[in-house]
């Protein structure tokens, strides 16, 4: 059974949610919070699985509850949710630890595949949308970040840097692997070093370091 907690200041979202959510056999909501503090501290009582995190909430936002949760209770993964497609808070939320994005008009059956991916530690954003809000708002900054992942780059090798660009220009691990005339299981395995060596949870966040340390541009 994977437990939920819904993070939303909207009562009716959450109780659409909730519906959606319990109607299946393998997902049970156990929590709900209006705002940001309510859900980390939710979050640190209660300990689900996977937190449903609206980006936008009165007092403590989602992107700092995010970055609270992540860092506080590794074990508890974020999906975030933002009424917006192009959402530089989106961006914010993946640099925190979500572990994926969805757009809060998704399909019930979107979102509840999103929230088992997500559980499964994979990114639930779909590779081409989020190159596209990489590319519309980490480089746009003047001035970003710099990313977490950034003093591991040296230590890669050739053939994960390569993995990591084409990570970063959304391919999935099976173009991946046909590019470049391998296994998908090499791929899988260059993968796991590659984000062990940047120190990244998942593919969100390998992308968001490839973008910033200018190895992919917007636009390529």
């Amino acid at each position: 059974m994977i437990r939920v907690l819904l993070a939303d200041d909207h009562e009716l979202v959450r109780t659409g949610f909730r519906l959606m959510l319990d109607a299946q056999p393998d997902l049970s909501v156990v929590g709900e919070a209006g705002d940001g503090a309510a859900a980390v501290d939710l979050a640190r009582r209660l300990r689900p699985d996977v937190v449903l995190m609206d980006l936008h909430m009165p007092d403590l936002d989602g992107v700092r509850a995010t970055e609270l949760i992540t860092a506080e209770l590794p074990g508890v993964r974020v999906l975030a949710l933002s009424t917006f497609d192009l959402d530089e808070n989106v961006v914010a939320a993946l640099r925190a630890g979500a572990g994926g994005f969805l757009p809060k008009d998704v399909s019930p059956e979107e979102l509840i595949e999103g929230v088992r991916v997500v559980h499964r530690g994979e990114s639930a954003v779909a590779p081409r949308l989020l190159t596209r809000l990489i590319g519309a708002f980490v480089r746009a900054s003047r001035t970003p970040p710099a990313p977490a992942g950034a003093a591991g780059l040296a230590g890669l090798t050739e053939r994960e840097r390569e993995v990591l660009v084409l990570i970063a220009r959304g391919r999935s691990n099976a173009e991946i692997a046909a590019g470049l005339a391998v296994s998908p299981s090499t791929v899988k395995n260059h993968v796991t070093s590659l984000f062990a060596k940047l120190g990244v949870r998942d593919r969100a966040q390998a992308v968001i370091v490839a973008y910033e340390a200018g190895l992919v541009r917007p636009g390529e």
